[in-house]
């Protein structure tokens, strides 16, 4: 082979082996998909929709919020946990993911080594409620008046083993009490209810129950948090006026299907962090009810492991039957 020849095909086959190299295309170069799995317009949709805008305008590219909701989140945690893990398909995943791990016998993926943990986005307690005319008035006097009659008290939540009813059965657990649930399909049957008095009492987020208690139509008597609530300044919590050391919260968190680049994860994380401390998104968040709580990803993933365990335990306690 002439000599030119010889270091025409070495040229050639050095630019094809280098090239793939140099034509690697920065992250992101395309719109990003945000899957949520609850039903359009409530809180985990509402979160989704304010992190896609603050998003696409930080990463220079639309992020698309993607809405697959049924079976308690897990039809769109599926379809996650099967997504390449290129950093273009993310979900807003709350913390109902940890009951769902507690509480189902069989999901189609694990709930901890599936995903890959991005940041927490926010954090908000429970809150205690009963219609307006009803005797119970703090925590204490729930426990008190569910010792002293012949009956137990009535509950309502929106659903056998949603976060709402294990809630409820860690406080009558740690109480020594006993409570009879009545699962509803949703909140909002709930709530009418318990304004009808048929019911004794409910917990709810307190985006959803707010607007009833500042009208006067419910009255809260409790928070689960570790401190008293933004919004309900005059609501003790649990903890200091009843039951030490119950707290419950739930929170709102970006996560990815597992092996998403190191570097890619580093970057959703700083600009998520950024984006939840900006002035506009912790009012909008406060609207909704919740705290901004940014975290990394090794906290992210133990909340959820230590969420898991504490469900596990309160189901089996309680002897709640797993679907």
């Amino acid at each position: 082979m002439p000599e030119f020849t010889r270091r025409s095909a070495v040229a050639g086959l050095a630019a094809f082996i280098v090239r793939p190299a140099f034509a690697e295309t920065p992250w992101p170069s395309r719109p990003l998909t945000l899957l949520q799995g609850y039903a359009p317009g409530g809180p985990t949709d509402t979160v989704a929709r304010l992190v896609a805008d603050g998003l696409s305008k930080r990463l220079g590219q639309q992020v698309i919020v993607d809405s697959k909701p049924g079976a308690a989140g897990t039809i769109a945690a599926a379809q996650l946990a099967k997504a390449a893990p290129d950093g273009y398909t993310l979900m807003i995943i709350p913390g109902g993911h940890a009951t769902t791990a507690a509480l189902y016998k069989k999901l189609p993926y694990r709930a901890v080594d599936d995903f890959s943990m991005i940041s927490m986005i926010a954090d908000y307690p429970f809150v205690f409620v009963t219609h307006s005319d009803h005797a119970i008035k703090s925590a204490g006097d729930l426990i008190a008046l569910s010792r002293a009659k012949d009956t137990p008290l009535l509950y309502g939540t929106p659903g056998i083993g949603s976060i709402h009813h294990l809630a409820v059965e860690l406080f009558a657990k740690e109480a020594g009490i006993h409570l009879n649930h009545i699962p509803y399909r949703g909140t909002s049957q709930v709530v009418t209810d318990l304004i009808g008095k048929r019911l004794d009492f409910m917990i709810d987020a307190p985006t959803l129950v707010l607007q009833m208690v500042q009208s006067g139509q419910l009255r809260a008597f409790a928070v689960s948090g570790s401190s008293r609530f933004f919004a309900l300044p005059d609501v003790p919590t649990v903890s200091d006026s009843a039951l030490p050391g119950y707290v419950v919260t739930s929170w709102q968190s970006v996560m990815g299907p597992s092996g998403i680049a190191p570097a890619i994860v580093a970057r959703l994380n700083r600009e998520i962090a950024e984006f939840v401390a900006e002035p506009d998104t912790v009012n909008r968040l406060r609207t909704f009810g919740s705290e901004p709580a940014p975290s990394s990803p090794e906290a992210l993933k133990a909340r959820l492991i230590a969420d898991i365990e504490k469900w596990t335990g309160v189901i089996d306690a309680a002897n709640i039957e797993r679907i």
